[in-house]
């Protein structure tokens, strides 16, 4: 039973790592100045999820694989802007905030059915020491 309860703990932490990629996703979606002003379009980040412990070798269970970071903008025609090119044009991160508030139901959804799991299976094992007791 124990395993259950570590199936349900690694898809807790994937789908809180997938959360977080989503929330900065939001935040970043207008973000085109990196940390020191210069010009940096933010990066949509995209949580790729696999099965399995990599670090156990088991098979049970998930983890993040790894974290992508998409290249994908949009061009805005902004002629003044400090960060314009010869054409006018400006490079804004391709990030639509609906996507991402509709990849953050599911994470949700996702996290919230981990944890119904994960609490069945601890009334199972507590059902289990009562009969022994």
């Amino acid at each position: 039973m124990f395993g259950s309860l570590d199936v349900s703990a690694s898809a807790l932490v994937a789908q809180r790592t997938r959360l977080e990629s989503i929330s900065a996703n939001i935040a970043g979606a207008q973000s085109i100045e990196g940390p020191h002003g210069e010009y940096a379009p933010y990066q949509r980040r995209i949580t790729v999820l696999a099965q399995g412990d990599p670090t156990t070798g088991k098979t049970q269970g998930v983890h993040v694989q790894e974290i992508l970071q998409q290249p994908d903008f949009r061009k805005v025609y902004q002629p003044g802007h400090k960060f314009a090119d010869a054409d006018g044009m400006v490079l804004y991160p391709d990030i639509s905030p609906e996507v991402e508030v509709i990849n953050a139901m599911s994470a949700f959804r996702a996290y919230e059915a981990n944890i119904t799991a994960a609490e069945a299976t601890k009334a199972m094992m507590q059902a289990s020491l009562r009969l022994l007791a």
